[in-house]
């Protein structure tokens, strides 16, 4: 574990390898799980004041979902998450050619919403929990990412390569800066231990 700042880092996600192969897997991410995207308190205001925004974006049937029962819902663990499409895929997952991706998302990049996603489909594979005295971040292994390990492996990227806009989005760049900074350290302690 890396300790930075407040959070203690695995150290999967500065050894192991991932980027992710959409053309493989088909955003199955978005499809696949028990329950929907986890949400933090904040974004469930954000969400609620945004969707009007990339409601256009979504398909039918996530817009009435949301309209039933909410833009947000709280699944079996007491969590915090984005509602479903018939128990299966995220009300704003949409499809294009054959692949699974974020209406919110779409929207952002068209400029019709400032918010980009939320931020743990953001930063997956890594997930974080917040504990009282510190926040881990954890990297997640799932085998729907198998191909994204591959690509990762074969192009030599590093979990916290791959998602360092989602973790500057999510901590700063302070503390990206002192993630770069540890894991420096912790190569050159493994060259000349």
């Amino acid at each position: 574990m890396l300790q930075i700042k407040d959070t203690l880092v695995s150290l999967d996600v500065v050894e192991k390898k991932f980027c992710c192969d959409l053309s493989k897997c088909k955003g199955a991410c978005c499809v696949e799980g028990d329950s929907g995207a986890p949400l933090t308190s904040d974004e469930l205001e954000i969400i609620e004041q945004e969707f009007d925004n990339f409601k256009s974006y979504m398909r039918d049937e996530g817009v009435k979902i949301v309209r039933q029962i909410g833009t947000w819902v709280i699944d079996v663990e007491n969590d915090n998450v984005t509602p479903l499409v018939n128990k299966k895929e995220c009300a704003y997952a949409i499809f294009e050619d054959g692949i699974a991706k974020c209406a919110i998302e779409k929207a952002f990049f068209d400029k019709k919403t400032t918010f980009r996603k939320p931020i743990s489909c953001h930063l997956y594979p890594v997930r974080t929990k917040n504990y009282s005295s510190f926040t881990a971040v954890n990297y997640d292994s799932w085998e729907i990412c198998k191909d994204a390990v591959k690509k990762g492996n074969d192009e030599n990227i590093p979990v916290y390569d791959f998602v360092s806009d989602s973790l500057t989005r999510k901590f700063g760049k302070d503390w990206c800066n002192e993630l770069k900074l540890a894991i420096e350290t912790l190569k050159k302690e493994k060259q000349h231990p």
